[in-house]
């Protein structure tokens, strides 16, 4: 009898008598849970083969608890076991079972004992399990880490699941005050954020005890991080969300948004945070925590503090390296990482090419002629600069056309209508970047007067309608094509259109790096990988 035949005449018919298939309980089958790996040869694209599990076991339809590996009858019931441990490893399960449907192998990774059984166990067996190895002994407990998500058009994927239930289980039993998520550029961090707190808001959990919606705040650095979530995937919180600004503290929602500028105190004022009690919040969410909010000696820190008795949920994209040390120290360690090489590997991320262009000035540095003017029309001062130096003790323009137009021609080559985000040194080298790839692409301008736009915060609306347009999948005409920019799209701009990266400056950090490419590793249908052009 082969594997398929086994399946329908044992394996399913077994986890039907131990109860799986009654709700709430349910098994899915033959469960694909990776994409496979992108891999580019040439022009040719193709897939490595899909991880897929034979059986997950649902306690509930949004708590997974174990995995079933069928063989064929004729085959060792042991045979899968190595294949299931994997699964649920990478699936974070506790449970892993292998079958050749007439005698069953458990692996329980809370024991690490292996044993023989002839039935599976019931649901209400390894719940009893799971709980006892856990450490969750209120029923109330248990029961918040059972309500269900919120059903949106993106159905959270396995690493997201973990770290949902991860988090909520940290949070409801309190294991701990701070906790960290460390997850690539990509992966959908918000989804996860969302699901925590809607999570959270059916269970009416709170520090208090109290049968009432907590208060939670949505915290970053950037307006662009804290009014994409509010409008777009946190709107089903619908009247209960309120940003902070504008020197307004309302205490009347639940749902809060803010930037650390916003409340922070500074020179022309005390901190509108101090308008809060420090018990107000049961839960901050502080989105790209490495940026500043955990750094001992920034101001933004304060506001963590003050608000110390809330629980905090730092989400990071960027490893543990030297330079955002403050955010694991103040964190503690991730309880959950997904990293960039693991979205690749599962074909959840984009891979990329890397196209290196140096150009003369770079590779030999420059020198400026007797009496050289700079664009303001001042003596520029004698010296040998190199590449650290330009747009910033120098702008040399003859370098930025040079870029420009090593870009005009690698586009002429491969497609002038691939996306591409240029990050330049600030405002003003972005500017002259913007203008140099008009003129270079006037053919294509006189079409789409938009064909480049500069997109900084000296922009404001104009810029955020360039960059909704640029983010625009479904209609291409029209819109722009090459954005230049200097810091503001580094990170929190969700751009699955972008097929190129252009580092057009000096990077002397791995975190603001991942961020860079981070802006090109979103998936869609048409992109298979993009390129970083440095």
């Amino acid at each position: 009898m082969n594997e398929a035949s086994t399946c329908r005449a044992y394996v399913v018919p077994g986890l039907e008598q131990s109860g799986w298939y009654y709700d709430p309980h349910n098994v899915i089958e033959q469960k694909t849970f990776t994409d496979g790996r992108i891999v580019v040869a040439g022009r040719k694209v193709r897939r490595r083969p899909e991880k897929r599990a034979d059986y997950l076991l649902k306690y509930t339809r949004d708590y997974t608890i174990a995995v079933v590996e069928a063989k064929a009858d004729y085959k060792l019931p042991g045979d899968g076991l190595q294949q299931a441990k994997e699964y649920a490893a990478i699936l974070g399960l506790k449970f892993s079972y292998a079958t050749n449907g007439v005698g069953i192998v458990e692996f329980d990774y809370l024991t690490g004992q292996e044993r023989l059984l002839d039935t599976f166990p019931t649901p209400e067996d390894l719940w009893a399990r799971l709980r006892a190895g856990e450490g969750i002994d209120d029923d109330d407990i248990a029961r918040r880490l059972l309500i269900p998500s919120y059903i949106v058009d993106k159905v959270p994927r396995y690493y997201q699941e973990i770290a949902i239930n991860r988090a909520l289980q940290n949070i409801v039993q309190g294991k701990k005050q701070r906790i960290l998520l460390t997850m690539a550029t990509g992966t959908g961090k918000t989804l996860v954020a969302f699901q925590v707190c809607w999570k959270l808001w059916e269970a009416r959990w709170n520090r208090g005890g109290k049968y009432t919606h907590p208060k939670i705040l949505y915290l970053a650095d950037r307006n662009i991080l804290v009014d994409d979530p509010k409008d777009k995937m946190f709107a089903h919180f619908g009247d209960a969300r309120y940003k902070i600004e504008n020197g307004i503290a309302n205490k009347g929602r639940e749902m809060y948004f803010a930037t650390y500028q916003a409340i922070a105190e500074d020179k022309n004022r005390p901190g509108l945070y101090k308008e809060y009690p420090r018990d107000f919040f049961d839960l901050i969410i502080i989105d790209e925590c490495h940026r500043g909010s955990a750094n001992d000696e920034g101001s933004w820190r304060e506001i963590l503090e003050y608000f110390d008795p809330a629980y905090q949920l730092g989400m990071t994209a960027t490893p543990k390296r030297q330079d955002n040390i403050d955010t694991y120290t103040y964190f503690g360690t991730p309880i959950y990482s997904y990293s960039l090489r693991q979205g690749i590997e599962d074909g959840f991320l984009a891979p990329y090419h890397v196209h290196r262009i140096v150009t003369s000035y770079d590779y030999a540095g420059w020198r400026p002629s007797p009496g050289e003017l700079d664009r303001y029309g001042r003596d520029i001062p004698d010296a040998d600069y190199t590449t650290k130096d330009f747009e910033k003790k120098v702008a040399l323009q003859a370098r930025t056309e040079a870029i420009a137009r090593h870009l005009t021609d690698y586009l002429k080559r491969t497609d002038r209508f691939a996306k591409t985000i240029v990050f330049c040194v600030d405002q003003e080298h972005a500017d002259e970047m913007r203008r140099a790839l008009n003129n270079l692409n006037a053919d294509l301008v006189r079409s789409n007067p938009e064909y480049v736009c500069r997109v900084t915060s000296d922009e404001k609306d104009i810029g955020r309608r360039h960059l909704s347009n640029f983010q625009e999948v479904e209609n291409r005409a029209n819109t722009p094509i090459i954005l230049t920019t200097s810091q503001l799209l580094t990170t929190g701009v969700d751009a699955p259109t972008c097929k190129n990266i252009v580092i057009a400056r000096v990077i002397n950090s791995m975190i603001e790096f991942k961020q860079i490419i981070g802006r090109g590793t979103r998936l869609y249908d048409g992109k298979d990988y993009f390129t970083i052009y440095d």
